[in-house]
C-alpha cells in the first residue's frame, strides 16, 4: 500500500513566486495611497524580487543577482519617466527610483561578496 499515493519524484512542487508577484504591486499602491513610502518601495522590492526568483526557478536566469541588476535598470528608468516628465507621478517616480537604487546596491553587493558554489568545483 502506497502512503502517498500520486506524489512521486516526476511531479514538480509548486512555485511560492506567483503569490509573492501578485500580491508585490498591490502592497506598493496601499503605500502610495495612504502616504507610506517605506511600504511603496517595498512592494515594488517584493515584486522584483519575485521575478528574479521566478526566472531563475524555471531557468531562464542562471545568476539571480544579475537579474536583479536588469530590473533595476528598468525601474531607474521608469521611475525617472514618472518623476521628471510630463506625466508629474512624483512619488510613485520617486519610489520606484528609491526601489531601482536598493536593488542595484543589493545586487551589485552580492555579486562582489557573496562566494560562488561552482567556483570550488
Amino acid at each position: 500500500m502506497d502512503e502517498a499515493p500520486g506524489l512521486s519524484d516526476q511531479y514538480r512542487t509548486a512555485s511560492p513566486w506567483p503569490v509573492f508577484v501578485a500580491l508585490g504591486i498591490p502592497i506598493s499602491e496601499l503605500g502610495l495611497l495612504f502616504g507610506v513610502f517605506p511600504l511603496a518601495v517595498g512592494g515594488l522590492l517584493l515584486f522584483c524580487g519575485s521575478i528574479a526568483g521566478m526566472l531563475k526557478e524555471s531557468g531562464y536566469v542562471e545568476s539571480t543577482i544579475r537579474s536583479l541588476v536588469v530590473l533595476s535598470a528598468i525601474l531607474f528608468a521608469f521611475g525617472g519617466a514618472l518623476a521628471f516628465t510630463e506625466i508629474n507621478l512624483v512619488t510613485r517616480g520617486y519610489a520606484t527610483i528609491a526601489a531601482a537604487a536598493l536593488l542595484l546596491v543589493g545586487g551589485v553587493a552580492f555579486e562582489l561578496f557573496v562566494w560562488d558554489n561552482k567556483q570550488a568545483i
